[in-house]
């Protein structure tokens, strides 16, 4: 798999690249090199007890298993292209079978109650983009001012700021687009968070006078800032919501768990699974649907009293 990687290297971006690299040197090469096999020795039942160690013996997920077998089966069908094998046992091995995520989510009470508790903090700013507008967190830190129109009232997410780690170090990868076309999306400005923005940028304004020459301006340009110009780390919002949760004795739940919120809070107010997608910057409309299809009780309830006027097996 070693040449595999080293040909990825250059044919994909550079945060892709770095998942391969982990799984392949963390991961998958050490199991197969201790077995000592040859790559045309390798068979079908040697993934498949793979896959099992993973599972029993590491305890991760099916769905990391699968990204495992996602990673191996591409190599071994480099390999076949190069006729370092004659056939690609991937293609025969039987992997182990999604499991559909479910997340955590607030209610808007409690929602609510959490902005009060953020209110003035540096983690509200995360919250509130990450609960009303479902960003991700490597769209909130890598927000610009260039994103915010102010007299249109929209506000772009086209930015991108991801802690990447390879070979051992934290590397930040800064985009200035989004992972997908559908992740370029441009959201209304509403009136209750452009008062908010501007009160940032005056914030920002005043702490470059007070700290003077010990103000960072090399992230100016972006909205997410600490007192000294500094932008916020990725690692930050996920340390400091967990912290904050616990101070307050809030039910856990994880950060990401906030866009999940924001989308079932979209449609349980009647906003439609197509509108969510877009309002998400989901890549397509089957990942809305798959993931909140279970929430879809509005409409079983509706279903439920047709049929409870139509059929009265109760009489």
């Amino acid at each position: 798999m070693l040449k595999w990687l080293a040909m990825m290297r250059y044919k994909v971006e550079f945060i892709t690249f770095a998942s391969y690299h982990n799984v392949v040197v963390n991961h998958i090469n050490p199991y197969f090199e201790n077995l000592g096999l040859h790559l045309k020795e390798l068979l079908p039942s040697h993934l498949q007890d793979y896959y099992q160690y993973e599972l029993d013996e590491n305890g991760v997920t099916t769905n990391t298993v699968i990204h495992y077998h996602a990673n191996i089966h591409t190599a071994l069908k480099y390999a076949l292209k190069n006729n370092l094998i004659n056939i690609n046992p991937a293609d025969i091995v039987e992997g182990p079978k999604k499991i559909e995520f479910v997340g955590s989510f607030y209610n808007n009470e409690e929602i609510n109650l959490l902005f009060n508790k953020v209110k003035g903090q540096l983690i509200e700013l995360a919250v509130i983009l990450a609960s009303f507008y479902g960003l991700r967190r490597s769209e909130i830190i890598g927000l610009k001012w260039t994103a915010i129109d102010f007299i249109n009232k929209t506000i772009s997410i086209k930015h991108t700021v991801t802690p990447v780690y390879f070979e051992g170090h934290e590397h930040i990868v800064e985009k200035d687009r989004a992972k997908n076309k559908p992740s370029r999306r441009t959201l209304p400005l509403v009136p209750t968070f452009e008062d908010l923005l501007k009160r940032i940028l005056e914030q920002q304004k005043l702490n470059k006078v007070i700290c003077g020459d010990s103000y960072c301006t090399q992230y100016e340009q972006y909205i997410y800032l600490d007192k000294m110009g500094q932008r916020v780390k990725p690692g930050y919002v996920t340390q400091n919501f967990t912290s904050t949760l616990k101070k307050h004795s809030f039910r856990h739940i994880r950060f990401q768990d906030l866009r999940h919120s924001c989308a079932i809070l979209l449609l349980a107010n009647g906003v439609s699974k197509k509108e969510v997608q877009e309002w998400l910057g989901h890549s397509n409309y089957n990942t809305t649907a798959n993931t909140y299809s279970h929430l879809e009780y509005k409409s079983k309830v509706s279903a439920a009293k047709t049929m409870d006027g139509v059929l009265n097996f109760l009489n």
